[in-house]
């Protein structure tokens, strides 16, 4: 039997900058610019020098600007 790899409905999946990158197809600079202006969701505060994003925050704002370009 394999094993699949879950998370719980109660979890929230978390992404690091390179796989926010990747999905926005950005630069570290414009998200951070992004972020700073208030047009991307801000990130969450992993530890003194980590954070990442909710990924239910980068689909929406995906979404949403899915829904403008249409």
């Amino acid at each position: 039997m394999s094993k699949q790899n879950t998370v719980p409905a109660t979890q929230e999946v978390l992404d690091r900058l390179p796989a926010v990158q990747a999905r926005v197809s950005a630069s570290k600079t414009s998200i951070y610019a992004w972020v700073k202006s208030g047009n991307f969701p801000p990130p969450v505060k992993l530890g003194v020098r980590a954070v990442a994003w909710r990924r239910s925050d980068v689909d929406a704002w995906i979404s949403s600007r899915a829904s403008h370009v249409a």
